[in-house]
């Protein structure tokens, strides 16, 4: 189904709040004793609508539809005493920071007569024409070779799994070996040996007749090994880590494969003869993400520290940095028509971007709020886990909440699942867009029907 949607700024516009009636009071009150008219430290003065979008000395203070890239919002925000504005003062009351915030993200209008600053972007979903079309013969397993499994203590939990775009298979990470199943019937109709150790990562191609397979053993190898669909031959084994890998993608024309784990170091090699094209060495931390975009054109990778990159898929060159995370990112996936990427990380954020930019087009906060035990206190943990695009623009993620969610194009949920007693890792979309598979900490697999669901 296609959606049709002109998202403004981050989705539903929140209620107009402006400079005039709602800030500049608050401003008054707390700020404009050292940044008004008398006094500018830092040359910022906030005592106009106009001195205020002009800035200071240490860059814009605010950005339309971006409070938490705003240095007002930041400085008044900052968990640090010592930093935060104003000094030597209580901070601000959360009521007033809250109106504060708004006002950034609902586009800086200075009174009820303004229009709101940030711009208009039409993200429907449509699709390239020809791009990702269903091939002539959908790739399914036959006759694959027998793989023997090793007995384990436990079973492993789902660290990875990923759905065929055009048939009802789904490929299940497990101990040294990947398990191919039908979704319909949800019987296992094979296996594909992976002896490197631990599948962390699982992505089939875009048509469906390869599958991606990165792991490896922590501390000692890791590798990305390509499998043929249909009869379970390994295609080719990339690289040569020290580490297992954590994360890992295939282009589409299948000629490259990115990966990157505990080194820091995103690597990109050739599939026809496995050498390496070129490195990335611009994050700061473990990379957790790396994913094509679906026509080739981007590579998007991803750290542990929140850190966001946008390259040049044929040549590694920098094209945009997407800040907004603060916390690690577990998650990276292209929308089918290239134009949206969505993020989901470990400081509960949902983002879905407009890569023509970088702009933040739907952000979701607080995507997956957990739910507060009797005696529990402190702050509770509402990371997401993972974030996966079926061909119809719908996002599947699961969190720390214990539920898998399906999101439609505009960033509206429209279905919810519970695990009642482990924590989801991995999820993905059937091929028809009818059912949901997803695994857990426990090593159980559960499927989910939407058709009923609705």
């Amino acid at each position: 189904m296609l959606m049709a949607l002109v998202l403004r700024g981050v989705g539903a516009e929140p209620q107009a709040l402006t400079y005039e009636e709602h800030i500049k009071p608050i401003l008054r009150e707390h700020c404009l004793k050292c940044h008004g008219e008398d006094e500018q430290k830092a040359d910022l003065n906030l005592q106009t609508h106009a001195s205020t979008l002009k800035g200071g000395s240490g860059g814009v203070a605010v950005v339309a539809g971006r409070s938490s890239q705003s240095l007002l919002f930041q400085a008044i925000t900052d968990p640090d005493d010592g930093a935060r504005m104003p000094p030597k003062k209580a901070a601000i009351p959360q009521a007033q920071i809250a109106m504060i915030k708004q006002w950034i993200d609902s586009g800086l209008r200075e009174t009820s007569a303004s229009k709101s600053m940030v711009a208009e972007r039409d993200l429907s979903f449509k699709p390239a024409a020809g791009a990702g079309a269903k091939p002539e013969s959908p790739a399914m397993p036959e006759n694959l070779p027998e793989v023997k499994v090793a007995k384990t203590m436990r079973p492993l939990p789902v660290l990875a799994m990923d759905a065929s775009p055009w048939t009802p298979l789904l490929a299940v990470a497990a101990q040294e070996h990947v398990r191919l199943l039908n979704v319909e019937t949800q019987a296992e109709v094979g296996r594909l040996a992976f002896p490197e150790g631990v599948p962390q990562v699982i992505h089939f191609s875009r048509d469906g007749a390869v599958l991606m397979v990165g792991g490896g053993r922590p501390v000692k190898s890791g590798k990305v090994v390509l499998f043929d669909v249909k009869t379970g031959k390994r295609l080719a084994a990339i690289g040569d880590e020290v580490d297992s890998v954590i994360a890992a993608d295939l282009s589409p024309d299948q000629q490259l494969v990115a990966l990157g784990g505990s080194g820091k170091v995103v690597k990109v090699y050739s599939t026809t003869d496995g050498k390496l094209k070129y490195r990335i060495t611009k994050h700061t931390d473990w990379i957790t993400a790396v994913a094509f975009s679906a026509d080739g054109k981007q590579l998007a990778t991803a750290d542990r520290a929140g850190g966001l990159h946008l390259w040049e898929a044929g040549t590694g060159r920098a094209v945009l940095t997407l800040a907004e995370h603060k916390a690690s990112i577990r998650a990276l996936d292209w929308r089918a028509d290239s134009k949206v990427l969505a993020s989901a990380g470990e400081d509960g954020l949902i983002i879905w971007w407009d890569v023509v930019d970088g702009w933040p087009a739907i952000s979701k906060p607080n995507a997956h709020p957990p739910t507060r035990p009797a005696g529990v206190y402190g702050k509770l943990p509402n990371g997401v886990l993972t974030a996966r695009f079926d061909r119809n623009g719908n996002l599947c993620t699961a969190g720390r909440d214990r539920t898998v969610r399906l999101w439609d194009a505009s960033g509206k949920e429209i279905a919810a699942f519970a695990i009642a007693d482990a924590q989801p890792l991995s999820a993905a979309l059937s091929f028809d867009g009818k059912k949901i598979g997803g695994g857990d900490t426990a090593g159980n697999l559960h499927f989910w029907n939407l058709e009923a669901k609705k």
